[in-house]
């Protein structure tokens, strides 16, 4: 199993006493890498897990213990008063008693299913914990790419903004000449005040946006890493649908949990089974007495001692039909648990054919996109000169840099979610791990100090 919870297992005893260095840091620029490393200190769901695992490794402890020895002590110290009739003698005096007892199972079949059960709950933990730590990593980087969008959005509107600027000083200029009419002028100045409305929305959103990721790492003044250029993207490998659906089968967190409750509603039904089966224990025990005074009927002894060894067996005869009756429920259970284990599987397939398809999809809209750029660069390289020997007019100009900056913010946009598209794949697929977040990762670049 390809269980998150193991790979960060050398890097960190336990999830709670994770980078201790995020508030020293905060103020730096942080890869995507270390704010998941961050928030598995932080997160709520992530540490609720954490310590469901943990709960479940002491249950099993307990499951196991009544097949061990039992080993008790008991002492007791009382006084009394004893009258006998006839011949009307009477006696008081203390009495301090004592005993040490043992005992061992030898055949109890329910206890050792209980065991066996509280086991494969642990293991049911293992992988509750995997399936929350690549929700952990899916939440993040849905939280860090969204703010790295918002925070492009912003950067191509200033972008924009400068070309407008730069586009109005020129109308601005040739107006003064008299090399164009005043309507230049004002639609170059209609569209630069809109940048500016643009540009004060894009700033709040990247404000949000980068709200929401410091909410969810539990850093402060969070700065994400932008992708490194040139952009590359990873490919989609395998390139066929049903070898993802294949590896889901194997090691998808859910499927996995489904297919351990089917063997633990099984195990019940042999535990609700061994009800009619006898039970048998080893029972050991030493005891003794000591009074002072003797005794009524036995004044001279004052000390006895007496030591036992046996074999005790518990034969259940008829027990109100309670048997039967938890043997039909649990067979109940177990055809439900059976049913939740093909659900398990059917949401399982689905899930990964439509993140492998959205990402295929993914995949061929940044090609698009990246020819759709390159195109609009040559347009507005086109209307640029044709404004300057006059066979294109401002509006045109203006058109051709808003279409240009339009597809930048698509492109990046959809190379986000391209990346995204990465990671829900891994994760429907049950092998979103550290070293997938770690390719990912390896893909953005530490920015420079100057930027937002």
């Amino acid at each position: 199993m390809r269980a998150f919870f193991t790979a960060i297992a050398p890097v960190v005893p336990v999830a709670l006493a994770l980078f201790t260095w995020a508030a020293a840091t905060s103020a730096q620029a942080q890869s995507l890498l270390h704010m998941v490393e961050s928030a598995t200190g932080y997160d709520a769901a992530w540490r609720a897990a954490s310590a469901a695992q943990q709960a479940s490794q002491h249950r099993s402890a307990q499951a196991r213990a009544p097949l061990l020895p039992q080993v008790g002590v008991g002492a007791e110290l009382a006084r009394g008063y004893t009258r006998l009739h006839p011949p009307g003698v009477s006696h008081a005096g203390a009495q301090a008693q004592w005993a040490l007892q043992a005992s061992q199972t030898l055949y109890r079949p329910a206890q050792k299913i209980t065991f066996a059960q509280s086991q494969l709950a642990a293991r049911q933990a293992v992988h509750q914990l995997d399936a929350a730590a690549q929700e952990l990593i899916v939440r993040i980087a849905q939280a860090y790419f969204n703010a790295l969008a918002a925070q492009d959005a912003l950067r191509f509107v200033q972008a924009q903004k400068a070309a407008v600027q730069e586009q109005l000083a020129a109308a601005e200029r040739n107006f003064e000449v008299g090399n164009a009419t005043i309507t230049d002028t004002r639609e170059a100045q209609a569209r630069f005040d809109l940048i500016r409305a643009q540009e004060i929305a894009a700033a709040n959103d990247w404000q949000v946006k980068k709200l929401a990721l410091e909410q969810a790492t539990g850093l402060h003044q969070a700065r994400p890493w932008p992708l490194r250029e040139p952009v590359q993207l990873p490919t989609l490998e395998p390139r066929e649908a049903q070898a993802w659906v294949e590896q889901a089968l194997a090691h998808q967190p859910h499927i996995q949990q489904a297919r351990l409750g089917l063997e633990m509603a099984q195990l019940e039904t042999e535990k609700a089974r061994a009800g009619h089966q006898p039970t048998v224990d080893l029972k050991a025990s030493v005891t003794g007495s000591h009074t002072p005074d003797g005794s009524a009927i036995a004044p001279h002894l004052r000390r006895s001692q007496q030591a036992q060894v046996g074999v005790a067996l518990n034969l259940p005869l008829f027990a109100g039909f309670a048997v039967q009756s938890r043997v039909q429920e649990s067979l109940a259970l177990q055809e439900q648990a059976r049913a939740q284990l093909d659900g398990a599987r059917r949401h399982s397939e689905q899930a990964v054919r439509e993140a492998f398809y959205g990402l295929q999809s993914g995949l061929s809209q940044v090609q698009a996109l990246q020819a759709a750029e390159a195109s609009s660069l040559s347009a507005l390289e086109a209307n640029q000169l044709g404004y300057q020997v006059g066979v294109r007019i401002n509006i045109d100009v203006l058109n051709a840099q808003s279409q240009l900056f339009q597809t930048r913010r698509e492109l990046a946009q959809a190379r986000y979610q391209v990346l995204m598209g990465h990671l829900r794949l891994a994760q429907a697929s049950g092998l979103l791990d550290w070293q997938a977040l770690r390719r990912i990762n390896a893909l953005l670049a530490e920015p420079d100090s100057h930027q937002p």
